[in-house]
């Protein structure tokens, strides 16, 4: 037995690296070409929408797609994804500043999302552990902290204002003011909704997922973060509920279902986010900032860097 998982095999291993660079791959056509993006995310959608997620996703069905969550996360993501592209290509639009409310509004709507799916599953009152609509959750204190850690983080997203297009042949939507502080506190609590809330999926759906998006925003192209995460979001949890026996029975690699685990996991997302806060608040007070107008990393060495890589 491990810490977080029981011990995966080889084979599992070995899945989670495919799945790890299928998305990184795709998340690269969908992000360098115009027509990719169309097609993984406008496309598919449409034809798996009309034609398979009424039998894999319905409600009620036995490997636990076919509630609330899961469609309205799908086509969040989506809407961010095509929201993302249309800035992206449509001259001038990015300049409209109430534009520019989009990325940040979709991007707190997630994790509001996610937040409220921890508190609900803290109010199932699971605290033995139980399958719920056909998902294995344990219900406790975890799920109140990683609620919170999800409302902090959306508190600290700033700098919206300052989204730019880099001026190479992708077209990418730069994000300079988030820079890694929040990316690291956003994948903590991440992990730990998807460790409290899709326990025995997490070692897919949170894992390799948020490196998928987290490695590219750090060495493929930086300030895109938001735009890798809502392209390997939307690849995924379209794979998830085109195939939901995927995780359960394909390739499962089930959580310790240890309650001191679950405890620390989000006691740390909370512990970050709370960290990232006070330090935001200290920068904001110092410098005299407006965290609804201003970028509050702009004299940081991340910052530039983005900046320069894309003006």
């Amino acid at each position: 037995m491990g810490i977080l998982y029981e011990v995966p095999s080889l084979t599992n291993w070995a899945i989670w690296l495919f799945i790890l660079f299928a998305l990184m791959a795709f998340n690269e056509l969908g992000r360098t070409t115009k027509w990719g993006g169309l097609v993984l995310f406008l496309i598919v959608p449409i034809v798996l929408t009309l034609f398979v997620w009424p039998q894999t996703a319905a409600a009620g069905n036995e490997f636990g797609t076919g509630n609330w969550f899961n469609w309205v996360k799908t086509y969040s993501a989506l809407a961010g994804c095509l929201g993302f592209m249309a800035i992206r290509y449509i001259p001038g639009l990015v300049k409209k500043k109430w534009v520019l409310v989009f990325p940040p509004a979709i991007l707190a709507l997630n994790i509001l999302e996610a937040s409220v799916r921890d508190f609900q599953v803290y109010a199932y009152g699971a605290w033995d552990g139980a399958y719920i609509d056909h998902l294995w959750v344990m219900s406790g204190s975890w799920n109140i902290m990683n609620g919170i850690a999800g409302l902090l983080n959306i508190i600290v997203i700033s700098g919206w204002l300052g989204i730019i297009i880099s001026k190479d042949k992708t077209k990418d939507m730069i994000w300079p003011d988030m820079i890694w502080p929040w990316i690291i506190a956003y994948d903590l609590w991440n992990f730990a909704y998807t460790y409290n809330c899709i326990a025995d999926h997490s070692f897919y759906s949170g894992l390799a997922l948020l490196l998928a998006c987290t490695i590219p925003a750090f060495f493929i192209k930086k300030g895109a973060w938001l735009q890798h995460r809502a392209q390997t979001l939307a690849l995924w949890i379209m794979f998830v509920m085109t195939i939901p026996s995927f995780a359960d029975r394909m390739a499962p690699v089930p959580t310790t279902h240890n309650p001191t685990v679950f405890f620390a996991v989000s006691f740390l997302a909370l512990m970050a986010n709370v960290a990232l806060v006070i330090y935001q608040f200290i920068r904001i007070r110092k410098r005299k900032l407006n965290p609804l107008k201003d970028e509050i990393y702009a004299e940081t060495e991340a910052y530039k860097h983005v900046i320069a890589e894309n003006s």
